[in-house]
């Protein structure tokens, strides 16, 4: 029996993962039971990465408005400076 950690929205309600124990997965891709009884698929690894991870540092007001908006607010990020860049295209 493997053991992994998976991530889930309910992580703050799960005791064993406050403690910062693994948790089983009973699946071949470490999907939860409740995932694979309610048929929740699983994205596969990237063929190859369409993103990379950055540190950028933004003003306060600017990360609180785009949080603000719920989640996906990192896309919409990445959305506005793209946007950005076809008005303001490098030179």
């Amino acid at each position: 029996m493997t053991t992994k950690r998976i991530p889930d929205s309910s992580e703050h309600d799960n005791p064993d993962i406050l403690a910062g124990k693994p948790v089983e997965a009973s699946g071949s891709d470490g999907a939860s039971p409740q995932a694979e009884s309610a048929g929740v698929r699983r994205r596969g690894p990237q063929k190859a990465p369409l993103k990379r991870v950055v540190t950028i540092r933004l003003s306060a007001d600017v990360v609180d408005a785009f949080k603000a908006t719920g989640a996906g607010w990192q896309t919409r990020v990445d959305s506005a400076l793209k946007d950005w860049l076809k008005q303001n295209p490098p030179s």
